[in-house]
């Protein structure tokens, strides 16, 4: 059944059929969370792996850490799947998950919040290069090359983190701007806000490109 859901989504439908589709797979995975479906769990790690540990990378700029929150995020939604209740899309709240989770990390080690996170992105000259997780190029790397995307990549690292955040969601996620905000949990104008600002900062990059 989830399978068939799953392939369905590609087949071309108006977008009333697409949103009644998607709800309809929503409600599948909720109730297959609820029953703890091993089969289930296997399936969304497969569809979802590589957006979420891409998510985690530009989030945290460690791959080590990004692992470790990895695995830790699907423990959650293992333990907690009974929570989902299908009323937001299933890629929604993983993110909000995986985003909730490395603010707790941070606040474990006496920081606040993902802003405190800019110091790391600015200063730390010797941190380690990271390579993002790929299951195919995002939609805003189908019209570039390999070395426009690294140049993208390493600018969007420089950018602070709650901008950085907004333009992952947006162009590498996908998702709507109401997405973004139930994520982050902020203000539709600020999402925009932080969506126009972040384009501004990386416009000498995207010029290049």
């Amino acid at each position: 059944m989830f399978s068939t859901l799953f392939a369905a989504r590609s087949l071309p439908a108006s977008q009333a059929a697409e949103r009644e589709l998607v709800r309809q797979e929503n409600l599948a995975i909720a109730a297959g969370l609820r029953r703890q479906d091993p089969g289930l769990l296997d399936q969304l790690i497969v569809r979802h792996q590589h957006r979420l540990m891409r998510y985690l990378l530009y989030l945290t700029g460690n791959r080590e850490e990004s692992e470790d929150l990895f695995q830790e995020v699907w423990m959650r939604v293992l333990v907690r799947g009974g929570q989902y209740d299908a009323k937001a899309r299933f890629d929604t709240w993983l993110l909000t998950i995986a985003r909730n989770l490395v603010i707790d990390q941070r606040r474990k080690r006496t920081v606040q919040s993902l802003d405190a996170m800019i110091e790391s992105a600015h200063n730390d000259e010797h941190s380690p290069e990271f390579e993002l997780a790929a299951d195919g190029p995002s939609p805003l790397e189908e019209y570039t090359g390999v070395e426009d995307r690294t140049r993208l990549a390493a600018a969007m690292m420089q950018l602070e983190p709650n901008y950085r955040e907004v333009l992952v969601l947006r162009f590498h996620e996908e998702l709507s701007l109401e997405e973004i905000a139930s994520v982050t949990k902020s203000p539709l104008s600020t999402v925009k806000s932080r969506l126009y600002r972040g384009l501004a900062l990386m416009k000498p990059a995207l010029a290049k490109v």
